[in-house]
C-alpha cells in the first residue's frame, strides 16, 4: 500500500471516530448535529452569560445534554427561563435536556439555554470561546461559541435552503 492510500485510509478512520466540523459552526458526533453555538456579548461587569445552539438527533435512540465546561467561566450549566404570573424566572435544569430520536431541540434566549456562570472576562462581540458539551450517550463534544452582539437573536434558519 503506498503512502497516499495509507494517508487516505488514516483520514477516513479519523473522521469515523471523532466529532467533526460538518461546516463552520456545525459539529457532528454520531447521530447528533450541534448547530451554530453562539453567545451574547456581556457588559463589562457581568458575571453570567447565555449560550445558545440547536441539537438535531437524526438517530434512532435518544440522548441527553447533561452540561459542559468552558475556560471562559467557572461553570457551564443548563438553565430554563419561564414567565410565571407575569414574573420572569430562571432555574437550573440539573436533569439536562432530552434530545429524542429524530427530534430537534433548540437552546435559545428566554427558554432553555446554557448559562456561563462566574465569567472570567466579559464576552466580547466577534470573539470565540471554546467549550466542551457533555452528552449522556455521545460523550464529550468540543465546540466553539461565536460571540454576537448584546441584543443578538437566534438565526431564523441554518439549513441554507434560501441561499
Amino acid at each position: 500500500m503506498n503512502r497516499s492510500v495509507m494517508g487516505a485510509v488514516a483520514a477516513a478512520l479519523s473522521i469515523a471516530h471523532f466529532p467533526t466540523v460538518a461546516v463552520a459552526q456545525d459539529y457532528t458526533v454520531g447521530s447528533l448535529k450541534i448547530d451554530h453555538p453562539w453567545a451574547r456579548a456581556t457588559p463589562p461587569a457581568a458575571k453570567v452569560g447565555g449560550g445558545y445552539l440547536k441539537i438535531v438527533n437524526s438517530g434512532t435512540t435518544p440522548d441527553r445534554l447533561l452540561g459542559g465546561s468552558t475556560e471562559a467561566s467557572a461553570r457551564l450549566e443548563i438553565h430554563e427561563s419561564s414567565l410565571v404570573d407575569g414574573i420572569a424566572r430562571m432555574r437550573e435544569k440539573t436533569d439536562g435536556v432530552a434530545v429524542g430520536a429524530g427530534e430537534t431541540v433548540e437552546l435559545k434566549p428566554n427558554a432553555i439555554h446554557l448559562m456561563l456562570v462566574d465569567l472570567k472576562a466579559p464576552l466580547k462581540q466577534g470573539e470565540k470561546i471554546q467549550a466542551t458539551l457533555r452528552f449522556e450517550k455521545a460523550g464529550p463534544v468540543d465546540v466553539e461559541f461565536q460571540i454576537q452582539g448584546i441584543g443578538a437573536q437566534p438565526q431564523a434558519s441554518t439549513d441554507h435552503a434560501t441561499h
